[in-house]
């Protein structure tokens, strides 16, 4: 359960991050305003807070690996938002990322060294 629980935070942190930083792209670079920029930045604030909620204590291992969610959740991202075609390299590049936070979130450790 530890394991499922961490995975849907992950997802709901991309979800929040990826979106907030979208929706200050949309809001500067397509020039829908102030009120879209505004959306990013209470976004980005809920993925600190969502981050924080990993079971997890050390935040350096958390932030390492969501850094590969967030490379995976940003081409899911662009392939449902923005109609993005990723080519096999980045699928591949975004699976080495996935494989990554496996090993850093879930490999077997002792309990002591954390």
């Amino acid at each position: 359960m530890t394991i499922l629980r961490s995975l849907l935070l992950f997802v709901l942190a991309a979800v929040a991050e990826i979106g907030g930083a979208w929706l200050i792209w949309q809001g500067w670079r397509e020039h829908r305003g102030l009120w879209w920029i505004a959306g990013g930045v209470i976004a980005l604030g809920a993925y600190g807070f969502v981050a924080s909620l990993q079971p997890d204590p050390n935040f350096g291992r958390i932030l390492a690996a969501y850094g590969g969610v967030f490379v995976a959740g940003s081409l899911v991202w662009g392939m449902v938002v923005d109609k993005f075609r990723p080519d096999r390299w980045d699928v591949v590049g975004a699976v080495i990322c996935l494989v990554g936070v496996a090993i850093i979130m879930y490999a077997p450790r002792a309990t002591t060294g954390s």
